[in-house]
């Protein structure tokens, strides 16, 4: 299972398409220049394949059909097939989150999902990258999804074992058991943590980066008892009371929405990184 190539060169792609829901379209992640656009990991990977490609006189071109909310059987149903027709050398796929968080879910239901359609994307010839679910034990109220998480995982690496897949642990990536790594709605990482999540991929497919992304941040201010407890009930009301009303409608954040890059174009504006 290539989770970590062990080659002196690391593969080249020319052809890179990410699917998957908010955490590949890259929510809170706001882009610099344009704060009603969000960046994301697989944009800043995008960047840096694009840039080493560059550097060795290669094309590379990039497709993010990723939308927010969107549940397994989405991800699969509307993007796995426009993604092959753009010819993807790699293809990230991340999906089957928005289901864990859901209170009744087959997970041996999500993963037979999420196996088909890597072996799908394999049969073509692509190379596939997977990414676990973060560890979110440490973090308060979110971590009563944890164990689902957890189990996720597990067999998200028999699923990459299987279908010969990188697989990028996220979950043992201690630097993001940081409030700081994560957006306001305790969910989706943020500008931060996205730009770990980066750097974590990139080694994964064979790109030597800087061991400053394992880093944590140094240690913040101490927050009291009250402050915390405010800060949670804040979050109750702004995030999660909003969240269970959708699921409650059936409506989804990301309803009417498409996807930002739905072609496969040049990196002609790669996002700062941190």
């Amino acid at each position: 299972m290539p989770t970590r190539p062990d080659s002196p060169q690391p593969r080249i792609w020319e052809r890179f398409v990410a699917l998957g829901d908010s955490f590949t379209e890259g929510l809170v992640d706001a882009h610099p220049d344009r704060p009603d656009d969000h960046v994301g990991w697989a944009d800043r990977v995008a960047a840096a394949l694009a840039a080493r490609n560059a550097d060795l006189d290669r094309p590379f071109g990039y497709a993010n059909l990723a939308i927010r909310g969107r549940l397994i059987d989405a991800v699969i149903g509307e993007q796995l097939e426009p993604a092959l027709a753009l010819s993807p050398d790699l293809v990230s796929l991340s999906a089957g989150g928005n289901d864990v968080l859901r209170p009744r879910v087959s997970l041996p239901a999500v993963m037979e999902r999420l196996e088909q359609a890597t072996l799908r994307i394999r049969e073509t010839g692509a190379d596939v990258l997977l990414v676990t679910a973060p560890d979110v034990s440490w973090a308060p109220l979110i971590n009563r999804v944890h164990p689902r998480m957890a189990e996720y995982t597990a067999n998200l690496w028999a699923v990459g074992q299987r279908t010969g897949s990188f697989v990028v642990d996220v979950y043992t990536l201690r630097a993001l058991h940081d409030a700081r790594m994560w957006g306001p709605d305790r969910i989706h990482f943020s500008s931060e943590g996205h730009t770990r999540i980066a750097a974590q991929v990139l080694w994964t497919l064979g790109l030597e980066q800087d061991e400053g992304w394992t880093t944590p941040l140094e240690q913040a201010a101490a927050v009291g008892r009250i402050e915390s407890l405010q800060a949670d009930r804040e979050w109750v009301s702004a995030h999660l009371r909003p969240w269970i009303r959708r699921r409650i409608r059936g409506e989804s954040s990301g309803d009417d929405r498409v996807p930002k890059r739905p072609q496969i174009t040049p990196v002609d504006d790669p996002p700062a990184t941190s």
